[in-house]
């Protein structure tokens, strides 16, 4: 079973939390950090660990639940479903890698700048 601390909240973010939770579990699973069968955290610990309402990780894990990516078992909580075939990791970047290439052209900067701003940010601690 994995524990709350296995997400986090960006608070300044305009993605709504529900839906930052969702990326955060595409993400873990596609880098196989939560792998089919494995437990998620409570609904309750993680409301409590991130201080959100648990209506909020509710939505979210039953967001999910509908699209196939976890499945509810009795008596034990929320599971990384079975035959789940989570997306590439590309594939879940693709999204932010596109609305920074929008901005960049509304800046009117050249690919090779925005590739050598994206190639420090990368090396830049975390």
């Amino acid at each position: 079973m994995h524990t709350a601390a296995l997400f986090s909240i960006a608070t300044g973010s305009s993605d709504p939390i529900y839906r930052q939770l969702i990326e955060q579990v595409r993400r873990l699973t596609a880098a196989a950090v939560l792998k089919p069968g494995d437990v998620l955290p409570s609904v309750r610990d993680v409301a409590l660990a991130l201080a959100v309402n648990p209506m909020t990780v509710s939505k979210a894990y039953n967001m999910l639940e509908t699209e196939g990516l976890l499945s509810r078992a009795r008596g034990v909580g929320m599971l990384v479903a079975e035959g789940n075939k989570p997306q590439g990791r590309e594939n879940l970047l693709r999204p932010a890698l596109e609305r920074a290439a929008a901005e960049a052209r509304q800046l009117e900067l050249d690919p090779d700048t925005v590739l050598q701003l994206f190639a420090k940010i990368l090396g830049e601690t975390k």
